[in-house]
């Protein structure tokens, strides 16, 4: 049987569950959601953009899903807390796709809390990024979604403090969870967000996101990933930004313990002066597998993009990127840079690197380049001879 039909099973009887206990904006999106990913299923390695990671294949085993909502029993500020030295950040808490922190003291018109929390913000935004009827990924994630994390930035407003949100995964048994996050900032306005990612449980979990960005005119946006779960854990992210004029969004994926993990992003330059500096970090070992792929799409004249993407990989893992940046017709006085540099370890280490540009335009400025490589044995033979061990050279 293939993995999507016990899931388009599900759907048929378990749809007035999911929608009982589901955000409204989310049930408006959900039947064609689910039409999508039935037309489309999961993405397999036949398509180019996945033949590095095998998604299909994630979701054959048999997960659980919270449909109930039922409330884990957990309180996040006593089991667990991710600090970053040196920077005091507004703590909030998603318990495997749960909301799970009371109202804090943020800037006049901030707003952060669930989807059931700010309807009408929501319903104005979700979805128009994330297009269903591309991606069964995102088809599935917005088909069997129930809530999500919205964060909203009203024009002009400097929200001087960094967010954090961290998601816990939370289970005795194997689980799937399925997390969207809206962000939107207004015109001027600007935000840190760093979002961290855990499993507090030796089990078996499969996380599916969607992340929707909208970076108004002249807003500054910095969002920072950290992915440290378990090898038994299997993370699928597809992340969507829109950029408008002369706004200014950092992006920086860290990936430092997984076991399976496939990130997309897909940013668009749709207005001109924007900046994007999309950054990437994977250090992984044992059998472990990061996959990244790019769109970077300069949609429009006088944008600038930057995109760095290192790996170091030990033992048995797998490394892929693949980059992909479009110049359309008529966005000239683009300026694109695109760097791929990756290190592995071992003779059993694998990186796959695939830096693309596709160029519609006669008057950019564009390069991308890619390098892999393994220690340097003389490096090594020198600091062995110095006393220091193989391990701690290695390191």
């Amino acid at each position: 049987m293939r993995p999507e039909q016990q899931y388009i099973d599900l759907y048929a009887q378990a749809e007035a569950l999911l929608r009982d206990h589901s955000a409204e904006p989310l049930n408006q999106l959900r039947a064609r959601a689910f039409d999508d990913f039935e037309r489309l299923g999961f993405p397999t390695r036949r398509l180019e953009e996945y033949k590095y990671t095998d998604i299909a294949k994630a979701f054959e085993p048999d997960y659980g899903m919270n449909l109930k909502r039922l409330a884990m029993p957990v309180n996040p500020y006593e089991v667990f807390r991710c600090d970053v030295p040196n920077m005091s950040t507004a703590l909030f808490f998603v318990v495997n796709d749960m909301f799970h922190t009371p109202e804090k003291a943020l800037p006049d018109g901030v707003l952060i809390g669930s989807f059931r929390d700010y309807p009408d913000i929501v319903q104005r935004y979700l979805g128009t990024l994330a297009d269903t009827s591309c991606d069964g990924l995102t088809a599935f994630n917005t088909a069997f979604a129930q809530d999500g994390v919205v964060i909203y930035v009203p024009r002009g407003v400097v929200v001087e403090r960094p967010l954090q949100l961290i998601n816990i995964l939370r289970s005795t048994v194997p689980l799937l969870v399925n997390r969207r996050l809206l962000v939107v900032l207004e015109e001027g306005a600007q935000l840190r967000l760093l979002a961290c990612d855990h499993a507090m449980d030796e089990v078996n979990f499969l996380a599916t996101q969607v992340i929707e960005v909208f970076a108004g005119r002249n807003s500054v946006f910095d969002l920072y990933e950290l992915e440290e779960t378990h090898t038994r854990t299997t993370r699928l992210s597809n992340l969507y930004v829109r950029q408008e004029a002369g706004s200014n969004v950092l992006l920086n994926g860290m990936t430092l313990t997984c076991g399976t993990t496939r990130n997309t992003t897909r940013v668009l330059l749709a207005g001109e002066g924007a900046e994007l500096n999309l950054c990437g970090m994977a250090i992984a070992d044992k059998n472990q597998h990061v996959d990244n792929r790019t769109v970077i799409d300069h949609a429009v004249p006088s944008c600038t993009s930057r995109e760095l993407y290192k790996y170091v990989l030990d033992e048995q893992a797998t490394g892929a990127f693949a980059g992909l940046v479009l110049v359309r017709p008529g966005a000239q006085h683009t300026d694109s840079r695109q760097t791929n540099r990756n290190l592995c370890a071992t003779r059993d280490a694998r990186m796959y690197t695939q830096p693309q540009l596709e160029i519609y335009a006669d008057d950019v400025k564009c390069s991308h380049g890619a390098t892999v490589g393994q220690l340097d044995d003389q490096a090594l033979f020198y600091m062995r001879q110095r006393g220091i061990s193989l391990y701690e050279a290695r390191l």
